[in-house]
Order: structure tokens, then sequence, then C-alpha cells
């Protein structure tokens, strides 16, 4: 072959190579849809450019969606399933066609999800476990600094009818918080740790619960002076502050009661970033109508939002947030940033972030 015939040959081969790898990418460009987009994109500040250049990408801009019938019908025939916080029933999930090969939540947690099926189904399940560590562990200290100064408090009486007086007369007690002691029921988790992070930088002494004697091995605070290991028992006796930071699941759920609440100083101060059941709210609600500890910081609730006729939103120690640790736009979008991540990993064969 001649010289000019070689160098056709080449070109022949490498540019039906150019096109065989052109046709690979577009055969790897799954299809998906984000079943409740306005649940995380709530004020379209946003951005999938991302996501939709990785994938053929759908936004259904609601909030929630309930029937098992709207559901299956926006899924249709697509290969992966988004969804934030919403509810995924078993029902639902046993319809999905065999396209579906991948849910992704949008989130970290993941108990809305019914994975033991999705696994039967060869559906795999992931989560992003660490987008919002810093801005939920920021709500925590945010909890804490507000129900040092009262500020919760204060503010409700100074936008009553006594406003001139409450000037001139505190009825609350409002105190430093270095020194004081924290209590992190989960807290050698990512976000427990980022808690303690503050409030070391604030004086803080740290406790954290835990069935072992000490923090895994290599943990950042392992021999740090002013962090220590107790049993829940201890913490829950000793501590001004008490954060819940684990994650729910069928242990976790309602763990926290009035056993549990009972146990606490008078006045301490309960915070739940986590998820509303893990507290019994029943129970929590009894409690506070008691005044057996001064109050009650929850950014989740079970049912969120509480129903219009529950107690909690009559308690005067209970103060609720619809929540927003996870809302801070930064936040939100790194959500974004780090599902599409999880995508490009399962498009790659090299899934992350499984959780079944």
């Amino acid at each position: 072959v001649s010289k000019k015939g070689r160098k056709g040959v080449f070109f022949f081969f490498f540019k039906k190579s150019i096109m065989h790898s052109t046709f690979l990418l577009m055969a790897r460009r799954p299809t998906a849809i984000f079943l409740n987009a306005s649940r995380l994109d709530y004020d379209g500040a946003l951005s999938f450019d991302k996501l939709s250049a990785l994938t053929y990408l759908v936004l259904n801009k609601v909030d929630n969606i309930t029937s098992t019938k709207d559901i299956v019908s926006k899924v249709g025939e697509t290969e992966i399933v988004i969804l934030k916080e919403m509810e995924l029933s078993s029902e639902a999930l046993e319809q999905f066609p065999a396209s579906v090969k991948l849910i992704c939540e949008a989130g970290t947690g993941y108990n809305n999800i019914p994975i033991r099926l999705a696994r039967q189904r060869n559906i795999s399940v992931v989560n992003v476990p660490t987008y919002s560590t810093e801005s939920v562990a920021h709500m925590v200290i945010t909890y804490i600094m507000n129900f040092s100064a009262a500020i919760f408090s204060q503010a409700r009486m100074l936008y009553s009818d006594q406003n001139t007086i409450n000037f001139k007369v505190f009825q609350h007690p409002i105190y430093e918080i270095n020194n004081k002691i924290l209590g992190l029921i989960g807290g050698s988790g990512t976000i427990g740790t980022a808690v303690t992070d503050v409030a070391l930088a604030l004086g803080m002494n740290v406790l954290i619960s835990s069935r072992h004697t000490k923090l895994p091995p290599g943990h950042k605070y392992e021999h740090h002076s002013k962090v220590t290991v107790v049993p829940l028992t201890e913490l829950l006796q000793k501590s001004d502050f008490i954060s819940i930071n684990c994650p729910l699941n069928s242990e976790t759920r309602h763990s926290i009661g009035r056993k549990e609440i009972e146990s606490m100083k008078p006045t301490a101060f309960l915070i739940n970033t986590a998820r509303g059941a893990i507290i019994n709210e029943q129970e929590l609600i009894e409690c506070m109508k008691e005044n057996r500890i001064a109050g009650a910081g929850l950014d989740t609730q079970e049912v969120e939002p509480p129903p219009a006729d529950s107690e909690l939103w009559k308690l005067p120690n209970v103060f609720m947030t619809p929540h927003i640790g996870w809302r801070r736009l930064e936040t939100r979008q790194r959500l974004v940033d780090m599902t599409t991540d999880n995508i490009q990993s399962y498009i790659d064969g090299k899934l992350k972030n499984v959780v079944n």
C-alpha cells in the first residue's frame, strides 16, 4: 500500500473511531426527571445547566406529588428519577417501568424511599450525604445563640401590647455560652463534627453520646480536652443545650421522649435539625406544657408543616422554623451539583453514595 493509501486508511479509521465515540457519548445521555423540583428550586434561583447537559432532563415544577397514579405517569419510561424529601410509596415503586435504573434522593435522608424494594427491582438508590454539613451545623449554633440571649422570647414581648414595659423589664434569663455544655446526639458524624468546630470556637464544652467509650480512630476530636464521649443518660443530665444530629431509622424513631426529656436540666434547651420523628412529638408537647425544660427549637417536625390544630403552635417555650437548615442558596446549588456528580458516576459505571 502506498504512503498516500496508508494515510487514507488511517484517516478512515480515525474518523470512524470519532463517530463511534460520539455515538457512545450520545447513547449515555440518559433521560431524567426531577419529580418535585420546586421543593429545591422554589425561588427559581438555581442552575441546572450541568445536569441538563448530562441528561435529557425534565423539571417537574411542583413541591410534592402524593398520588401514586401521578408519580407513575410522570416517570413514564425515564431512566433516572430524582426527588427531594418526597414520599415514594412501595405501591408507586412497584409500578415503575423496567427503564428506571437509578433513584437520586436530592438530600441526605432517604427514609422516604423503600430502598429494599428498589434493590429487589435492581434500581440503585443514591443520596448526597455532605451537601448541607456547614449549613445545618450553623442552624444548630443559631438556635444556641438565640436561646442564650432569649431573642425569640424577647422579640415576642417587644411586639406585644406591652412593648414599652418589656424594654424595662427583662423576664427571661440571658447568659454567655462560653463554658456551657453542648450535648450532641449523633455527634461523631460530619454534621456533629461541624457543630463541634463552632462550639469549641465559642468556648463551649462538648459531650457526644455513643455506645462506645471513645470516638472512632482518627476522628478529628479523638483526643481533644474539651470533647468527651459519654453515654446518652449522662449527656442528657449534664448538657445545657442538646442537639439531635443522628439519622432517622427504626432505632432512632421516637427515641427522644418523656423519659429522656425529664432527664434533662430544667434550664436546658433541646434542638432538632435532623428529622422530626426522632422526637416523640406528643410526649414533647406534654413535657413542654409542664415546663420540664427551658425550651425546644425545632427546625424539623414529624409532619411538615405541623397540622393547624397541633399544640406546637401554641406553646410559648417551643420555637419552630420551617426546615430551613438546608435551604441557603449556596447549599441548594451545591446539592444540585453533587446530584449531578452522582449521575455522572452512574453513567461512568462507578456508582457512589449508594444506600441500598
